[in-house]
């Protein structure tokens, strides 16, 4: 996700005290986007690809109670597919639902739940076939049917109703709630961290499980829905218009994305050949050329932390205040420094660290947000923006308040979730590290940790151990005083 900041030269996706402007998005519908380079690249038809059989086996997950958030999700619950039918009614407000789960069960029990909004209406509910009876409780869909310890089911729920976004555990400017979000005209967006799938549809709402989808979407037209992975369906008729989406590797709850609405499409290519899709409001035509340049940014990423980990790739320009790192499909919020091309840059990194490898935890989210960060400061160092030195001294001067403020990374206020000392201070513990091994030993050990925890989610004692493992250095304290202590550490990794 992208960071508020607490001055202007750190990041900011709503500066404190600072108003966005939304006058963005300029009625043209006969303009073409500009492209990077200056060319024109015009709306264009998407691209529609076959569907695969998913392979299951790549979703086996080892769910876990969340330790900041326990209230979503269920370990007794490993999902492994969610198939979703979804229709939305934008004059009623009313989104009707059909979703089939495949999941294995981590244990035996007598019951298991999911996480569904209680503003959704539970219809039918069958578990492999026969009619079970269900207890929807606030957000907990109680399912009660037995369940055999490592038995696969598949769990049909129907329901409908108006989706309200959640209230998000934080105070940072940028949101306030995650979930189904619609706007004044209508149109749907959704961003989910640390959790809100479950405002949308019925979900094991916690970063551990991850889980493949297939994501159908019925809209009027001339509104098109977007979500994540491949585009394997593109049907527009008088009056609606179906999109369904394939994701093939499996991805956590909160890296899901959903947007309803009148899009215009257009792509770029990566140098290996590999198609970026823009789905922007149609008639936008300023900073289009900002958010093509994630195409270039793939390439810039490779270069250091190895190959692009999906199949896919899009990004997809919404109402919101804010940016998200939905997996194969980036959500951007429609401001002038959220669709910048450092943020664009920011996103983009996440596709390797927070979506090819996720927290178990929400302890860990600076797992995520730490080397992404780092990354955005060295790409604006590389592309005429801010100077890397300014950002690490910027950093550095402000990691005592944020300690102060938020706690320390590994250990923050649980209502402060996503602020500035999750971003930041794992920044600038990893730029110690990359000073002290140099650049081609520090990309080489941050590229062998992908690969070695590739489609999972993992743990912070997981990541001290492999680089450990890799350094040949004892790195323990280093860590535990950037990420648990309470004050700023010295300069410098010792032993190194």
């Amino acid at each position: 996700m992208l960071s508020t900041a607490l001055s202007t030269v750190l990041l900011a996706g709503c500066s404190s005290g600072t108003e966005v402007s939304d006058e963005l998005v300029t009625p043209s519908p006969s303009r073409a986007a500009a492209g990077e380079d200056g060319s024109v690249a015009p709306a264009s038809a998407p691209t529609v690809v076959d569907r695969v059989e998913p392979d299951l086996d790549l979703a086996l997950s080892e769910p876990v109670e969340d330790s900041v958030y326990p209230q979503a999700g269920d370990p007794r619950v490993d999902a492994l597919h969610y198939g979703l039918d979804l229709t939305w009614d934008p004059d009623g407000s009313r989104l009707t639902g059909e979703a089939t789960i495949t999941f294995r069960a981590t244990r035996a029990a007598p019951r298991f739940q999911l996480d569904l909004g209680a503003p959704l209406e539970v219809g039918e509910v069958t578990l492999d076939g026969e009619v079970v009876r269900t207890a929807h409780r606030g957000k907990d869909l109680v399912v009660r049917a037995p369940l055999e310890a490592d038995g696969r089911h598949e769990l049909v729920v129907s329901y409908a109703g108006t989706p309200r976004p959640a209230p998000a555990p934080t105070t940072r400017s940028d949101f306030s709630t995650t979930g189904f979000t619609v706007t004044d005209t209508g149109e749907v967006w959704t961003m989910q961290e640390p959790f809100g799938a479950y405002t949308w549809y019925p979900v094991n709402d916690q970063p551990a499980d991850k889980a493949l989808y297939d994501i159908t979407v019925h809209a009027p037209s001339p509104w098109t829905g977007v979500a994540n992975g491949r585009l394997t369906e593109h049907t527009v008729e008088e009056d609606r218009t179906t999109t369904s989406w394939q994701l093939v590797e499996p991805a956590s709850s909160y890296l899901v994305t959903l947007a309803i609405g009148d899009y215009a499409h257009s792509s770029n290519s990566t140098d290996d050949g590999m198609e970026v899709a823009y789905w922007t409001p149609r008639g936008m035509v300023q900073r289009v050329d900002q958010v093509q340049t994630a195409a270039a940014t793939v390439d810039w990423v490779e270069s250091r932390l190895g190959d692009y980990p999906f199949d896919s790739l899009g990004l997809v320009v919404t109402a919101s205040q804010s940016a998200m790192e939905t997996q194969t499909m980036v959500t951007l919020g429609n401001n002038e420094y959220v669709l910048s091309p450092e943020v664009v840059a920011h996103e983009i990194v996440h596709q390797w660290y927070g979506d090819q490898v996720s927290p178990s935890d929400w302890r860990d989210v600076w797992l995520n947000e730490g080397m992404t960060m780092l990354m955005q400061w060295i790409y604006q160092d590389e592309h005429e923006g801010q100077p890397l030195d300014a950002s690490l001294r910027s950093a550095r001067a402000s990691d005592q308040q944020l300690r102060d403020a938020y706690g320390p990374p590994g250990d923050y206020d649980p209502r402060q979730f996503g602020s500035s000392n999750i971003y930041y201070t794992p920044a600038l513990m990893w730029n110690e590290l990359r000073r002290a091994l140099g650049d081609d030993e520090f990309y080489r050990v941050a590229r062998s940790w992908l690969s070695a925890n590739d489609n999972t989610s993992a743990s912070r004692e997981q990541i001290y151990a492999h680089w450990e493992d890799e350094t040949g250095l004892e790195l323990s304290a280093f860590f535990d005083r950037w990420i648990t202590g309470r004050t700023t550490p010295r300069p410098g990794v010792p032993g190194a």
